[in-house]
């Protein structure tokens, strides 16, 4: 897809595409449509034209689309824990005030051992952050509260679909990276992923014929090597 944005300066329009679009800067190609131009008073703004993927192009037909929820739980419509439900949508709450932020949050869904907590505001892209580091240090932190009183509950913290686009993201350049490595036949290493996101990986690419895959590193954040299936 293509979109156009202005800004003072090249960086300028580059960072508002980056935040109202949620992508990061090498998932697009930048085309300068309108340079500056110097008047006698004042300068007009640069206008670029950016090239990106769009996040409703349709998957591999292998892949089934996937949200952070487990498909085989039961949907749940009672409370898991009303009370233990009322004290994380307050403390995350505080957690945004605390940032600077205003916020509504409100209960997406429940399963049996999982709460979704969804956050909708104005200031959706810095609650986000940087690759979902943001929401996923809220994330962390609501789990540790929660598991002061449930050890058992699992709580999914999200905002805007982040977590479902992030995902599709992540499978739609797996399958990319693993057509290439099947044309090339040269193995590609990804970018380092937390265990989720790996898992993720590894999920989908078992029924990409011709590939395998393996985590290499150490630490936390590893990274998922594609190479040509022995035979």
């Amino acid at each position: 897809m293509m979109k156009e944005f202005e800004g003072r300066t090249e960086q300028e329009a580059i960072a508002k595409a980056i935040e109202e679009l949620h992508i990061e800067r090498e998932d697009f190609d930048v085309e300068i449509v309108e340079p500056v131009r110097k008047g006698l008073f004042k300068k007009s703004n640069v206008k670029i034209r950016i090239h990106f993927e769009d996040e409703n192009d349709v998957l591999p037909e292998s892949y089934d689309s996937r949200s952070t929820l487990d498909e085989d739980e039961e949907e749940l419509d009672a409370p898991i824990n009303s009370e233990l439900e009322d004290k994380l949508l307050l403390f995350v709450a505080t957690i945004l005030e605390k940032m600077g932020y205003q916020g509504k949050v409100s209960i997406s869904f429940r399963k049996a051992r999982k709460l979704g907590l969804n956050i909708e505001s104005d200031n959706s892209s810095i609650i986000i952050g940087r690759k979902g580091k943001n929401l996923d240090a809220i994330q962390l932190l609501a789990n540790v509260y929660a598991g002061q009183i449930d050890p058992d509950l699992k709580v999914i913290i999200d905002s805007e679909n982040y977590r479902m686009r992030h995902e599709e993201q992540l499978i739609r350049m797996a399958f990319k990276t693993a057509e290439q490595v099947k044309k090339s036949g040269r193995s590609r290493l990804l970018e380092p992923m937390n265990p989720y996101e790996r898992r993720l990986v590894h999920t989908a690419l078992n029924d990409f014929g011709g590939v395998e895959t393996k985590s290499e590193g150490e630490g936390l954040y590893k990274q998922i090597r594609i190479t040509n299936q022995k035979h």
